[in-house]
């Protein structure tokens, strides 16, 4: 009998699942309660960013989820850590070999926004990280004073109106519905030598690279500081969005890093950080998705970028996920996907709940405000998030059971 807690096992059989914190999402509170869910959840990997503050959020999180575990199982959530000995979720953190939309934060000075602005940008963020809170504004209007008008000059406006950088993750929609077209983006990339010391040294055990057709040499750089570090590595991931001879690329790639001594995901970035938008954006990462698992490359094809609540309906009704009465010894792993990562849509579809553990808190409270210290909040989290994880693990878990309990 195959384990299906086991994060490998399950990239094998079909029924992987990963959650996207965002390659440049830093906002530690949010990353740590989100992590906490999905673990709980039965997500088998965590992609942060490649930050050791962020890193130690996730790894506080996943160890949280160890001493929560019983509890999970008694609730009947369907999690990594049923038992003790099951293997937690891989660690993984995003890596870039150059420009690249997932490491990039917005900014624009918000001094030079009109006062009579509608602020589209605020409303459009995803991640709530622009913001013009009334504590912005240094004085209050006096009841019938029509004279009173915003004050962008005063210090306490410039210290928190405009981008909140560690939610900024790099999703651009705030770019073009500036009325004055000032936003503009900041874009960082991995610096090899800074990577095995500051991030593989913190219990990291998966990485994935995020590169573009076109940069081998770009690549080969990165990698050279990856591959000493490679042999503690469960997983390495290349995530690389369409493009004109993407397949030849890809298989440059592949050569320029065999032999790999750990499983390799080919991971298909359709439309990025677009799932929250709607139906759409999934049918993009499932186009991009099939031809990648047509070439026939080494390894394991996961989708990304446009994945949401649809996705695994659709790849069911396409069969291109392997169902649960399928064994893995009877078919190929180019005839299936290996599994889905969520970002955007896994993260907007909890952030009620993780907003609402914040407001308990008070807007005055500056220290650290955790998930499990609000009970009712934490099994609402985890109850939601495994109504998306179980979209691609249930039915294998369902035929699990029945086998058995067949006498």
């Amino acid at each position: 009998m195959s384990n299906l807690n086991d994060p490998l096992t399950s990239l094998s059989e079909g029924h992987w699942f990963k959650l996207i914190c965002g390659a440049s999402f830093q906002h530690l509170q949010f990353v740590r309660n989100i992590t906490l869910a999905y673990c709980l959840a039965g997500a088998d990997c965590i992609d942060v960013a490649a930050d050791p503050a962020v890193i130690a959020a996730a790894n506080e999180a996943i160890k949280k989820a160890v001493t929560l575990g019983q509890v999970a199982q008694q609730r009947g959530s369907r999690h990594h850590f049923a038992n003790r000995g099951v293997p937690r979720p891989l660690l993984m953190v995003s890596l870039n070999d150059g420009e690249d939309p997932h490491f990039r934060k917005a900014e624009f000075n918000p001094e030079k926004c009109p006062p009579d602005c509608p602020r589209p940008c605020e409303s459009i963020c995803p991640a709530q990280a622009i913001a013009f809170p009334p504590s912005a504004f240094n004085i209050a209007p006096k009841p019938g004073d029509l004279s009173f008008k915003t004050t962008q000059h005063s210090p306490e406006f410039q210290q928190k109106a405009g981008v909140i950088e560690d939610r900024c993750y790099g999703c651009g929609r705030c770019l073009p519905v500036c009325p004055i077209g000032q936003i503009v983006t900041r874009s960082y990339v991995s610096t090899p030598t800074a990577i095995a010391p500051s991030v593989l040294s913190k219990g990291v055990n998966a990485v994935e690279i995020h590169t573009q057709v076109g940069r081998i040499e770009d690549f080969k750089r990165l990698w050279s500081a990856v591959a000493p570090s490679v042999n503690q590595l469960k997983v390495v991931a290349i995530s690389c969005p369409d493009g004109e001879n993407l397949i030849d690329y890809l298989w440059s790639i592949y050569h320029a890093i065999s032999p790999v001594p750990c499983a390799l995901i080919w991971q298909t970035d359709g439309r990025p950080m677009s799932g929250d938008i709607g139906i759409g954006t999934t049918r993009a990462a499932i186009k991009l998705g099939q031809k990648v698992l047509a070439a026939g490359l080494p390894g394991f094809v996961q989708l990304a970028g446009g994945t949401n609540q649809h996705t695994v309906s659709k790849l069911k009704s396409m069969g291109l996920l392997r169902q649960g009465g399928v064994k893995a010894k009877e078919d190929s792993t180019h005839s299936y996907l290996s599994g889905v990562a969520y970002g955007s849509y896994a993260r907007v579809l909890l952030s009620p709940i993780l907003e609402r553990v914040e407001q308990q808190w008070g807007e005055t409270f500056s220290g650290s405000y955790a998930l499990e210290d609000c009970p009712d909040l934490l099994w609402e989290a985890v109850d939601l998030a495994d109504s998306l994880v179980s979209e691609i693990k249930f039915g294998l878990q369902l035929q699990n059971t029945t086998n058995n309990t067949s006498p």
